[in-house]
């Protein structure tokens, strides 16, 4: 399939730019812009600035990260006036940007196409590392549980009933803007590779900080602080306030995003693509 490669707007030929990036989020203050604190969307914003004067876009993306939240396969998309042929914007943007954020590829779209709405799905993967001995260069990508050896099998048992269509206000952080907390789960695994142990979860849709509090159950249920059914019981139940611990931040990375058709494929560095498919 061949994308429409643009369109007119107040009389300035304009294309819509997708971009695979990759970041280290541990800098920033998440994807969306604030008044205060550095974030990703405003540096990507910045950069695209130096790149065409005048530019005000919004750059927009498949999932806005939380604080401290890494991405290896996130994809946004800008609206570009600028006669850069997309093979270069990688080079181009890179060079307008800090070494923690990177863009992969560059890609014309549909003006019509949106990274966010046009999803199928999204998946992200949480890194635990469960050895006494502290990994120095792991304490930015991974959740540090030395108290004792977590059991992969139980955790991955507990999350085999959430496939499926259901409402996960459970896993809801306060504040969401969500008028519901229906999603379908497509696809969880849990694995392990030597001292790391890996939670992936790919959804239709993530709600605000689901992946965090559905981690720091699931280390409950791995340590045997929690039982496997009383893990199904509270999101069932929908009972919130008995979901009180989230992951922190660091472990969490956005690892892809899914459309149709495909647009882009890049294979996860490490750490986060040592486990299963990346």
């Amino acid at each position: 399939m061949k994308w429409p490669s643009s369109s007119w707007s107040e009389g300035v030929r304009t294309r819509r730019l997708a971009l695979l990036l990759q970041y280290e989020g541990t800098a920033y203050h998440g994807w969306q812009r604030q008044r205060c604190g550095s974030t990703i969307q405003a540096t990507l914003e910045a950069a695209m600035c130096k790149l065409q004067p005048g530019f005000q876009e919004v750059v927009t993306a498949a999932g806005r990260t939380d604080t401290g939240v890494h991405a290896v396969g996130q994809v946004a998309h800008v609206d570009v006036t600028s006669p850069i042929p997309d093979h270069r914007w990688p080079k181009a943007l890179n060079g307008c940007l800090p070494p923690d954020i990177r863009v992969l590829a560059a890609r014309t779209v549909s003006s019509h196409w949106h990274a966010c709405f046009s999803a199928r799905w999204r998946r992200y993967r949480y890194l635990l590392y469960d050895n006494p001995v502290p990994n120095l260069f792991l304490r930015a990508t991974s959740w540090h549980r030395y108290s004792t050896t977590l059991n992969e099998r139980r955790m991955a048992a507990a999350l085999q009933p959430l496939l499926g269509y259901h409402d996960l206000r459970a896993f809801q952080r306060a504040g969401s803007s969500r008028l519901h907390a229906r999603t379908t789960v497509q696809a969880v695994d849990v694995h392990r590779w030597g001292d790391v142990v890996a939670v992936d979860v790919q959804c239709s849709g993530f709600l605000y900080g689901m992946m965090r509090l559905l981690v720091g159950q699931l280390v409950a249920v791995g340590e045997g602080r929690l039982p496997v059914c009383a893990f199904e019981q509270r999101w069932r139940l929908g009972k919130r306030e008995e979901v009180q611990e989230a992951a922190p931040p660091q472990g969490l990375c956005f690892m892809g995003v899914g459309y149709e058709p495909v647009l882009f494929s890049a294979p996860a560095p490490w750490p986060w693509g040592q486990l299963g498919v990346g």
